[in-house]
């Protein structure tokens, strides 16, 4: 993959660490752009910088929880500060939460689920969007899931959140359209991350099975996969998309 247009770009990848985030982080870097992760895990985001650097790329890792606006506020000054403009940002840091029916769904979880997942991207997005505004243009891309289009027993306030960052990423396309600024999302179906193994599906060939079977391509998904539709989705090769939730899914929603 080779985007010209990204070259000296600045990218922001919240969530950056691991995962899908952490390859998103390395392919912006591999497109040549200046590249923040912004995340919780400083020990696992500063590893991701350092192999941006060893391949020789620019980036840096800034320490913030998504949930709190005055660290968000400061994430975003930081990279200007750096870097001197915002140009992409992947809005992906996000947890599963627990698994319970919704009846039986604590309160304390249902608000951690909802402040990270759903009003972090929001955060993010009300000081990304100010920057973009003032320079007269940018990209963004938000986090969501297959769960974000259809129903998943047992995790209530993850496809709750997953659904809001569908609505949050179209009202806002709709705001910004005009002022040079795109907002798309990504919808992944089940990747091969740490997420994935916390849940312990990845170590339980049994549930792993039955969680492939799922997909009609008859596996799970790659973080490459996702990060190559995240860097379309913010290059130029797609200015004539925004307000989209694009499926990368293996298959799993056209059932």
């Amino acid at each position: 993959m080779q985007f010209t247009s990204m070259k000296d770009k600045v990218a922001l990848v919240t969530g950056g660490s691991t995962g899908i985030g952490a390859a998103t982080a390395l392919a912006f870097a591999r497109e040549g752009c200046k590249v923040v992760i912004g995340d919780i895990a400083l020990e696992a985001g500063q590893k991701t910088v350092q192999k941006i650097r060893d391949e020789g790329g620019e980036a840096r890792f800034i320490k913030v929880d998504v949930s709190k606006a005055q660290e968000i506020e400061a994430l975003i000054k930081e990279t200007v500060a750096a870097f001197g403009r915002l140009d992409y940002a992947f809005n992906n840091a996000g947890i599963g939460g627990e698994q319970a029916p919704t009846a039986e769904y604590s309160e304390e979880a249902w608000n951690r689920v909802i402040s990270i997942n759903l009003t972090g991207v929001w955060l993010c997005m009300k000081y990304e969007i100010k920057q973009m505004l003032a320079q007269g243009s940018g990209a963004i891309v938000n986090m969501s899931s297959i769960l974000g289009n259809v129903g998943f027993a047992g995790s209530p306030a993850y496809v709750a959140s997953k659904h809001g960052v569908v609505g949050l990423t179209a009202s806002a396309a709709l705001e910004y359209a005009a002022e040079g600024i795109r907002v798309n999302a990504v919808c992944p179906g089940f990747i091969e991350t740490p997420m994935l193994d916390h849940a312990g599906i990845l170590g339980n060939p049994a549930l792993r099975e039955q969680i492939v079977a799922l997909h009609p391509v008859n596996r799970l998904g790659k973080p490459e996969e996702v990060a190559a539709a995240v860097l379309w989705l913010c290059s130029d090769a797609a200015s004539f998309v925004t307000g989209h939730a694009m499926l990368v899914d293996g298959g799993y929603t056209a059932r």
